[in-house]
């Protein structure tokens, strides 16, 4: 979305401006980059170093799976080929709080993706990119996001 004064805003920070720190329901997606028996991880900067999936929250007029390709690219310059929706994840287990008090849950959509282009690189929102076999995974995991990697490896 665009401000009156043409300033480029993202719809989260346009709409904490109009409620302040009232609680949130917001979608966002999350993609599971699995290739050759291995799972790309991303540590971001505010997770404590935990390990969690690329992925964020919906802008206006974004479907889900466009909500998931562009944090995808934006997050480790990869584009996804094919997107295979994996599951719908909300409920208590989602509830987030920001450093700055902000609260919200999350309706997390996660997608899979077997066959991305481009190359990998990492964002000013993380310090690390990392494949990990999908038998040796880190133990610092986000819990919601091992929850649905957990479901991933149960279809297989």
């Amino acid at each position: 979305s665009v401000s009156s004064g043409g300033v480029p805003m993202n719809y989260v920070e346009t709409l904490r401006k109009q409620v302040g720190h009232t609680r949130l329901i917001l979608v966002g997606a999350v993609v599971l980059v699995v290739k050759d028996g291995h799972i790309l991880l991303e540590q971001r900067n505010e997770t404590q170093a935990r390990f969690g999936l690329p992925g964020g929250l919906m802008e206006w007029a974004e479907s889900t799976d466009e909500t998931a390709r562009r944090e995808l690219l934006e997050e480790t310059g990869l584009l996804a080929e094919k997107l295979t929706l994996l599951g719908v994840y909300s409920g208590k287990n989602y509830v987030t709080t920001l450093a700055n008090g902000d609260v919200f849950q999350s309706v997390s959509l996660a997608y899979v993706a077997s066959e991305t282009t481009g190359t990998l690189q990492i964002s000013e929102e993380s310090f690390a990119l990392t494949y990990f076999p999908l038998d040796d995974l880190p133990r610092n995991i986000v819990g919601s996001h091992r929850v649905m990697i957990e479901d991933y490896l149960s279809q297989l």
